[in-house]
């Protein structure tokens, strides 16, 4: 996909959000806006996958650790031909294909049920250590939110993919500086979060807009130092593209009622 198909891409997939999280009642609307160039850029430019296939073994492998942002995983997998936009209707709904956070089970092109935070980027991990041992060639991509970086799991998680020389590992963090309590800073200070990822054995990129696709991209295709896990940092902006929402953390983890998703819809149409 072209890079311009690809900005449509992000609108289009925003719009969906929208419209899913508003027709739900509830979900997660912060995180999923943010992290959207993230999730295009991978499926829709960078991964080896088949949406006809999605179980393909050589395939490349997502994971999304911030499982809550369920809705923007779902709208970039039926961008790409994984399932219908009528499945949009059933979002959290019991029995249905997109529960509240991705259920491999139920969705073709989810890797791994998460939403325990932690829990997802453990998996990747254990994901690209297996794949490795078996000779493959595929690899893996996990994203994580900065807020989630508070739980120890992620540091364990870092230290093995180190420790293994995991370089069919990249590690996507969502840096948008807001949780569901407020700044990451007044919540649990990162620190010099730069560093500490690069002391805990990473190959480091640092992406200054983590919404700009060809900055995005670069990262993608930046050559990966062997035998190090590569983790790229990306500076984004909670609730991007709906201007009501971003940088609110308050839209973390609250749906638009009709009025308000009728103005995100309005304002995305003049989105490129």
């Amino acid at each position: 996909m072209d890079l311009l198909a690809l900005k449509r891409q992000c609108t289009e997939i925003r719009r969906d959000i929208i419209t899913m999280l508003e027709k739900s009642g509830s979900g997660h609307p912060g995180g999923s806006l943010s992290s959207v160039e993230i999730m295009a850029a991978l499926y829709g430019y960078k991964m080896n996958i088949d949406p006809q296939n999605p179980t393909m073994p050589e395939r490349d492998r997502f994971v999304l650790s911030k499982g809550h942002a369920a809705p923007g995983l779902y709208a970039t997998l039926a961008n790409n031909g994984f399932f219908p936009k009528s499945e949009y209707d059933g979002l959290r709904q019991i029995g249905r294909m997109l529960q509240g956070h991705p259920d491999r089970k139920k969705c073709p092109g989810v890797e791994a049920s998460t939403g325990s935070l932690g829990h997802g980027v453990s998996v990747a991990v254990g994901m690209a250590l297996g794949l490795r041992q078996q000779g493959g060639s595929q690899q893996v991509y996990t994203l994580l939110g900065d807020g989630e970086c508070q739980e120890g799991m992620v540091w364990e998680a870092f230290m093995a993919a180190a420790h293994y020389h995991l370089d069919n590992l990249t590690v996507l963090i969502d840096w948008n500086g807001l949780q569901i309590d407020g700044r990451n800073d007044d919540v649990m200070s990162l620190g010099d979060f730069p560093g500490k990822l690069r002391a805990f054995g990473f190959d480091l990129i640092q992406v200054q807009d983590g919404n700009d696709l060809e900055q995005i991209i670069s990262a993608l295709d930046a050559p990966h130092a062997p035998g190090k896990p590569k983790c790229i940092l990306c500076h984004t902006l909670k609730g991007k593209g709906v201007s009501f929402m971003e940088g609110q953390a308050g839209w973390h983890g609250k749906a638009p009622n009709a009025e308000q998703a009728a103005q995100a819809l309005k304002e995305l149409e003049v989105l490129e």
